[in-house]
């Protein structure tokens, strides 16, 4: 996956993050304006257009921001669940132990 140093400003403490439909359309908007910027437009017979929803999905290969921000959240879910934390805490976190 391409790192962006906005989108490690974007993703900050994104485990956290409640994701609804608004939220995640919002992101995907976001990402898709910035990789335009990244690649340009396409040149089709001698006409400058700029690239398809589609075809930024092959050139990234479809990891985009929203399945980034998930894995981070269960990467922080493993680690909380390795965590020394109190039993009622544990229970709220993760269920019966």
């Amino acid at each position: 996956m391409y790192l962006l140093k906005e989108d490690l400003i974007v993703t900050y403490a994104s485990e956290t993050w409640v994701l609804k439909e608004t939220t995640i359309q919002k992101l995907l908007v976001f990402e898709r304006k910035i990789l335009r910027r990244i690649f340009g437009p396409t040149k089709e017979n001698q006409i400058w257009r700029i690239k398809t929803n589609e075809e930024l999905d092959k050139l990234i290969k479809h990891k985009n921001i929203v399945n980034y921000i998930k894995a981070q959240r269960l990467s922080w879910f493993g680690t909380c669940k390795e965590c020394q934390i109190p039993k009622q805490l544990r229970r709220y976190l993760i269920g019966n132990p």
